[in-house]
């Protein structure tokens, strides 16, 4: 049978899993476990979000343990939801340590974030992003902060600390070039402050399928169809050809000389959202090299089974993809406003999460 994961990994795709639970933890030898996909489908990395967290925390009972001994203890909601969330990341870092160690650290990741609460508070995320590296305590963490204009200044500064950053919420390109600059200020100030660049690494997760289910709907309404499901993965498209840009660049090739490591566009939000489109859709066109793709594992199996890897389906595409882009404006789409729109959402929806995260751990504290 052909290796399509395998394939799109030697086309320079690395395969990272959008999904942790204790459940999918604790299974080591099954086929759906984090290390039966390690083992059979190239899963070299591992993202988590709120929302991943409240559902894994509501299907498992493997919790329970855990949760009698903080409510025996006390601790506050808040803690409670660390300690749980760290501990399953924690392991997520185990488990991938293979892949850490045979990638020499580029890959074998796993992403936990920041309180989605402190999006919007540039000092707050700073702090949390040191707390959650110190409490996690592994090498092979990424602290998960959203691209928010708050959350730049605290992307830079995490990592003139030392930590490595998967930046998360991206929509625009704007927003990314933005990203590229605080990525480029915080390696540069690592250098100042003595950290060795070859220990650190970062990812930008520029979210796609949220982009067409956004503008789709605005194409209904303004009875231009034909122009549906051609956004995002243009959108992405553009993303990549400003990664170019700036890694062929005077700064880059400074820090690359000091023994930094390229800031890996990240594709996030992945699973094809209308039943319309290929299930394959955002792996299939938006294979390039030095990037990470991050699929919910229903995306992953499909890709294994019917998925088209091909060499690179991005930098042919970029005049066609700038066209795009230009045929949506034109027919009344404003983009800023869909970026600004998805942006607001996306923390939203991550805060609501936590909130729904923290009210469960409330109730099992209770009962426990």
């Amino acid at each position: 049978m052909t290796d399509i994961l395998g394939e799109l990994s030697a086309a320079g795709v690395a395969v990272w899993l959008d999904d942790i639970s204790r459940e999918r933890l604790a299974d080591g030898g099954k086929a759906t476990s984090l290390a039966g996909l390690v083992r059979d489908q190239h899963v070299v990395g591992v993202t988590s979000n709120p929302t991943i967290f409240a559902g894994a925390l509501g299907a498992s009972e493997l919790y329970a343990e855990q949760l009698k001994d903080l409510a025996v203890r006390k601790v506050t909601v808040d803690e409670a939801a660390r300690m749980i969330t760290t501990y399953d990341v924690r392991w997520a870092c185990d488990v991938m340590r293979p892949a850490f160690d045979a990638s020499d650290g580029r890959d074998g990741r796993v992403s936990i974030e920041v309180d989605p609460r402190l999006a919007m508070v540039t000092d707050a995320t700073i702090a949390e992003a040191k707390q959650l590296w110190w409490l996690v305590d592994r090498e092979n963490l990424f602290i998960k902060i959203p691209a928010t204009e708050p959350g730049l200044p605290a992307i830079t500064a995490t990592l003139a600390g030392g930590i490595s950053v998967n930046v998360t919420l991206i929509f625009s390109l704007e927003r990314y070039k933005a990203v590229l600059d605080a990525w480029l200020s915080g390696l540069e100030q690592a250098k100042a402050n003595g950290h060795d660049l070859s220990k650190i690494e970062s990812v930008a997760s520029f979210f796609v399928s949220r982009v067409d289910t956004e503008i789709d709907k605005r194409l209904d309404g303004l009875g231009r169809p034909e122009l549906k499901g051609k956004a995002a993965v243009a959108n992405a498209r553009l993303a990549y050809q400003a990664y170019l840009e700036v890694v062929g660049g005077d700064r880059w090739a400074a820090l690359k000389a000091a023994g930094a490591n390229v800031q890996r566009p990240l594709w996030a939000s992945t699973g094809t959202k209308n039943p319309d489109y290929p299930d394959t859709l955002y792996v299939d066109d938006l294979i390039a090299p030095d990037t990470v793709n991050t699929m919910p594992e229903k995306t992953l199996h499909a890709v294994a089974d019917h998925g088209h890897p091909a060499a690179d389906t991005v930098t042919p595409h970029f005049a066609d993809s700038a066209k795009v882009m230009a045929e949506l404006t034109a027919a009344g789409i404003d983009l800023d406003d869909v970026y600004a729109v998805l942006e607001r959402e996306g923390v939203d929806k991550f805060e609501a999460s936590w909130t729904e995260l923290l009210d469960g751990i409330s109730k099992k504290l209770e009962n426990a």
